[in-house]
This record gives structure tokens, sequence and C-alpha cells, in this order.
């Protein structure tokens, strides 16, 4: 499918340009700001010398800079820099600061992201650091590792699996505090071996059978309770709707208990496992996305069309290999994901696999590549939008372009040249405004 770059730093497939949400997304700098010892406030901020920051292999890239000391530029000085291709060093050296400005340049002879980091060092010997960044074609950027042979025959194995273990749903009523809606504390059974799917699930009082659509939202990197509110939210939009945490554990605990798990029981959980594909920890994340859409779907009110999958950073992950799981996701919603093209070395969080004199662990790599939303991404039809912060070195922008484009149903990314890794609220806006004009055109479609 084709892709375009339009204003607004959405792009999109040129089928989708029916409903596209034009919204137009300031540019405002990154500020980075520090106070030396002696109380003076330092800022510094990066821009490139186009506002959308996007370019063709070969083309030069400007980068501006500029520094101020109590909101006055810094007239004399240098700073270091290094000019980077997804953080891999290019060029680097000493630049000296002309009236607070700081101008350099760069190219790339291939696509993906040209990063430029600038580093002031202030009278206290601290450092105050700042980064602009240009995206290189990304539409043409290519994962380098393919998915393995058997990808699909392992997942379809351990489908197989889930579905001969009884889901026995246990459902206990919360209170909604919303006229109209009614919310549940949710528990499925999955394997054995991982823990069972936790979450809340919401919906619309007394629905026609077939008469709604459907919505899971799941959770970026960290452990705490499912979201009641954000189940509700789902079911305000008419919707039935799941939320439900990464890791199975408990709802609605005082904070400390969440904070005991991550020191003891789930500390250092997203490396767990991974030299092996069934010891992974996300290899039970996935499988419980995969019980609790099929516990959506079998809902009566479910309307057999619409299966929305929404989620950030680690949640993005499990978004884009919900589509690739199951072929009723109909739309996904993937903001900055994580986990994008692990055998790296250019990497998303969680980084699973480690390199050692610029070698990859061999047995970690091949466990990877079956838990790569990359390789999920290549395996669905369903539509899509994404975010992406170009300043982001937890979820690198590269990474997430793989991801994107490896999507052959209608797409469209949200690019954001200076943001790092990020949710922001009107980005979230954003997403459900696309979700609702998707839920809208499925009905005509059927109509």
């Amino acid at each position: 499918m084709k892709n375009r770059l339009i204003p607004c730093f959405i792009s999109q497939s040129a089928a989708t340009s029916l409903f596209l949400l034009a919204v137009c997304l300031a540019v405002t700098p990154l500020v980075r700001a520090q106070q030396d010892g002696a109380g003076n406030k330092y800022e510094l901020k990066g821009v490139t010398d186009r506002s959308d920051a996007i370019y063709h292999v070969n083309e030069l890239v400007g980068f501006e800079f500029t520094l101020s000391n109590n909101g006055k530029p810094v007239s004399n000085g240098e700073v270091t820099y290094v000019i980077s291709k997804d953080g891999q060093s290019l060029s680097d050296g000493r630049k000296v600061i002309s009236n607070g400005r700081i101008i350099l340049s760069g190219q790339m002879s291939e696509p993906g992201f040209l990063r430029c980091t600038v580093t002031y060092v202030l009278k206290d010997s601290s450092e105050l650091m700042a980064m602009a960044a240009a995206g290189i074609d990304p539409l043409q950027i290519k994962s380098g590792t393919p998915a393995p042979d058997d990808f699909d025959i392992f997942w379809d194995a351990q489908k197989q699996k889930l579905a001969s273990i009884p889901m026995e749903p246990l459902l206990t009523p919360v209170e909604s505090h919303r006229d109209g809606i009614e919310v549940y504390d949710l528990k499925l059974n999955c394997l054995e071996s991982i823990a069972p799917v936790s979450g809340f699930f919401a919906k619309p009082k007394g629905a026609q059978p077939r008469s709604l659509p459907a919505m899971m939202r799941v959770h970026g990197a960290g452990i705490w309770s499912a979201s009641r509110g954000e189940a509700i939210a789902g079911a305000e939009m008419g919707m039935l709707s799941v939320d439900i945490n990464a890791h199975g554990v408990a709802n609605e605990k005082p904070r400390e208990y969440y904070a005991e798990l991550e020191q003891t029981l789930l500390k250092g959980y997203s490396h767990r496992g991974r030299h092996d594909r069934e010891s992974c920890y996300f290899f039970g994340m996935y499988l419980r996305m995969v019980r609790a859409m099929n516990f959506l779907c079998a809902q009566p009110e479910w309307d057999g069309q619409v299966l929305i999958v929404n989620g950030v950073s680690q949640g993005g992950a499990q978004a884009i290999a919900a589509a690739g799981l199951d072929s009723r996701v109909s739309i996904i919603g993937a903001g900055v994901p994580a986990l994008c093209n692990q055998p790296g070395p250019v990497s998303g969080w969680p980084w699973l696999v480690p390199y050692e004199n610029g070698k990859p662990d061999p047995k970690i790599l091949q466990a990877s590549r079956y838990f790569d939303p990359v390789n999920f991404a290549a395996r669905t039809k369903a539509e899509a939008v994404f975010s992406v912060g170009f300043v982001d070195t937890v979820c690198p922008p590269s990474t997430v372009y793989m991801a994107y484009n490896n999507i052959s149903g209608e797409k469209q990314i949200v690019n954001k040249p200076l943001m790092g890794h990020e949710s922001p609220e009107y980005i979230h806006d954003i997403f459900t405004g696309i979700f609702q004009a998707h839920v809208q055109r499925m009905k005509k479609n059927v109509e």
C-alpha cells in the first residue's frame, strides 16, 4: 500500500484521505533547562530547519540550537555535539556558540533517523543536553531480521492450547458511578504456566444482541491495577470495553501492593525467561490478550465487526501483537510502541537482546523474534494509527517505523519531531477520534 506524508504531521495511506482527522499540532521546541550552582537558569533547545523534520536520502538536514542564560543569549563558549544515525555516531566535535546559536548539519545515505545531540558544560561542571532529529525517508525503513520460519506455527499452537482451557469468567460487579453503565472486575483462566487475565469489563446496560463494537485497552510498562475508569470510558463511547493489567495481578489494591511486586515477584520482569520463547515473560502477556479478546468476542452484544485494541509503549507493542494474533481485530492504536526490532542493535525497550563485542546473544536473539511487533505487524490487515517521537530514545523512531511500514491495511501515523517517549492527551484524543470514525464507517459498510 502506498503512503504519503501530509501536513499536520500525520502520515497515512492514500486511501484514507476520506477520514483524515485534520488536527494541526504546534511545533514547540523541546526545551532542556538547568540551574547552575549560582542559581543561573540555562535553557537549551533544538529544531530542524523544516517543521515536519522529514527529508530524503542524501538531503542536507540543518539543525539549530539556541542557548540562553536567564533568558539572554549565551554570547560565547562552545558546545560538543554528536550527529548519529539512530543513535549510532556518524560524526562528533565542538562548535563555537554565536550569539546564543549553534548551527549544525548532516545527512544520511539510507533511510533512518538522523539525530543531533548537543551538550553544554556549565560553570559548575554540570551538563545541559538537548536533541533534535530528522526522519530520512521514514516510509522506506525496513526491518533487518525476518520472522522465524515457524512463527505462525508456534503461535497457532499456543492459541490452540489456550482454547482447550475453559475461560471460567469471574465477573464481580463494582460501582460505575455512571448512569446506564455496568462494570465488573474480570478474571479469566489462562494456561497453567501463566497468570490469569485480570481487568475491568464495562458495557452499556440493556444493549441489544450484536449491537456494540468492542475495545480492549492494554498497559505500558510497570506494575499497577487495571483501570476501572478507562473501561468505563469505553463503555460510555457505546462499546463493550475491557481494560486489562499487563501481569494478571489483583486490581485496585493499595499502591504499596504494586510497589512490593515491583521489588519482589515481578522485579525485572521484562527480561525474565528471555532465553526461551516459552519462558519469555511476554509469552504470557500476549496470551492474556488473546484470552481477553476471546471473552469480548463471545459477548452476545458484540457486533461481530469492530474490535479495537489500544495501548502506549509496552501497550503499543501489545496492540500490534494482538492484531497479528487475532484476525478479528479491526483497528489498533499503537502509541510510541515498545519492543520493536528486538534483534537490534537499534531496538526499543526493553532491549531484550544483549550484545557483547558487537555480537548478540544467539539464544536470546532467536527467542526475541517471536515477540517482536514488527513481525506481528506483517500478519494483520487491521487498520492502524501510530504515534512516534523523533527524539524518543526509549522506543527509537526507526523501530516504530519498522512496525508501521509492515502494516498492510489503512494506516496513519502522528509524527512528533520534538517529542520523546510520551503520550500527551491530545494524541489520545486523535486516536479516539480515529476509532470513532472507524466505528461509524464499519456500521455503514454493514448497512
